[in-house]
């Protein structure tokens, strides 16, 4: 037996499973307030109930989690494809700008108050004027936030020269659009992780010390979408999952590549958006004129803002290019849903099923469950180091209802 303890350090609760990753087995699960002033205080306090381990693995969304601006070469391709990258890196995206920047427009930027710029432009080969000319930008405006610098390889590296000649962090990665029509989210993705977990974590000053910077591996989102994917591999079939939080809703969906892509962006198989206007706590006035706009009735209590919230989320969802129409199984996350008889959360989840006014192709045959023991972040966390341990979690406990 090999005890590993799995943590969410959210804005509200820190979640724990303790996880036996010799064969997967759910041995413990805890949540405690997240403790303001210092954020470990809450996980000592869940690993003293764990009792002993011999890892601990950490995601964490807390403080707002990562907020990230997008600056592209212009909105149809590369700041769409960016956008989508960012959101599948566990980012809010809070910003998305096009095109050659002015002043001004780098004054917007700053004002969003992001914790990581993404910078794209141009395919490999192809245009370099917008992304030197941005990187340019961002350097005599005295940018302080990091700057990943995702575009056209030719000139990639002499972008991010000008900036960190100007003593802006700047990182480089993989063009998030190598050529048109194909999206390449992975080489990003890793370099915002990296970012997130050298600056953004100490930067919210979270903890006292750097204890905390070196047990998160990765944002929550992050975490999630890697125990989505992993899950839809092991079971060959489109998944799709909505995670209900006090103050937004994220969509998650892991489609099985078809070859049929079509947007001029490329197909993110992997997605994810957040809702940052839906919510069962903070946001519940959003919820009611979201469901105004859309038509869609709120039940009672928390559950029927939840299911609301749900149908309007994945309406938005699928209606950014998502095809769900072979999704096999829904599933349904979010401590509303957790905390519900199992009954009355699938009850609420199954709206989105027979949503035939909200203008998307529904699911053909799909069934619906609840991440009750809250795993789906916690095989994320496991997947690179424990990939059979993370399956076998996911297979045991997310399955259909």
């Amino acid at each position: 037996m090999t005890l590993v303890a799995c943590l969410d350090v959210g804005s509200t609760d820190t979640k724990l499973a303790v996880v036996d990753v010799t064969d997967g087995t759910l041995v413990r699960t805890g949540t405690h307030p997240t403790t303001r002033g210092d954020v470990l205080d809450g996980v000592d306090a869940l690993l003293a109930d764990a009792g002993p381990v011999q890892d601990v693995y950490c995601c964490s969304s807390a403080g707002g989690g990562l907020r990230l601006a997008v600056v592209g070469y212009e909105h149809l391709v590369s700041a769409d494809a960016a956008h989508r990258v960012a959101l599948s890196a566990g980012a809010r995206v809070v910003h998305v700008a096009a095109g050659p920047q002015t002043p001004a427009g780098i004054r917007q930027v700053r004002a969003a108050a992001p914790d990581v710029v993404l910078v794209v432009g141009g395919t490999d080969g192809g245009d370099s004027d917008v992304l030197l000319h941005n990187a340019r930008r961002l350097a005599a405006a005295r940018w302080r936030v990091p700057v990943v610098v995702a575009g056209n390889a030719d000139v990639r590296d002499t972008a991010v020269d000008l900036l960190t000649a100007r003593r802006v962090p700047a990182v480089g990665a993989g063009n998030v659009l190598p050529r048109i029509g194909v999206v390449d989210p992975v080489p990003a993705r890793a370099a915002i992780r990296d970012v997130f977990l050298r600056h953004v974590i100490g930067g919210k000053h979270l903890s006292r010390g750097p204890r905390f910077g070196r047990l998160v591996r990765m944002a929550t989102p992050d975490a999630v979408l890697t125990g989505v994917s992993l899950h839809a591999d092991t079971t060959g079939g489109d998944l799709l999952v909505v995670d209900v939080g006090g103050a937004t809703t994220d969509v998650y969906s892991a489609l099985v590549p078809d070859g049929a892509g079509t947007a001029v962006a490329g197909t993110l198989w992997r997605a994810r958006t957040v809702e940052g206007d839906l919510g069962v706590r903070w946001n519940v006035d959003g919820v009611h004129t979201a469901a105004a706009r859309e038509h869609v009735a709120v039940g009672d209590g928390p559950l029927g803002v939840a299911a609301a919230a749900t149908v309007i989320a994945v309406r938005r969802h699928a209606r950014s290019g998502r095809d769900l129409r072979d999704v096999v199984s829904v599933v349904a996350s979010g401590g509303v849903f957790r905390h519900a008889a199992r009954a009355a959360a699938v009850a609420a989840l199954r709206p989105v099923l027979t949503d035939h006014a909200g203008g998307w192709a529904l699911p053909r045959h799909p069934t619906v469950t609840v991440d009750d023991r809250y795993v789906l972040a916690a095989a994320g966390l496991l997947a690179a180091d424990h990939p059979g341990a993370a399956a076998s979690l996911l297979r045991e406990h997310i399955h259909n209802g």
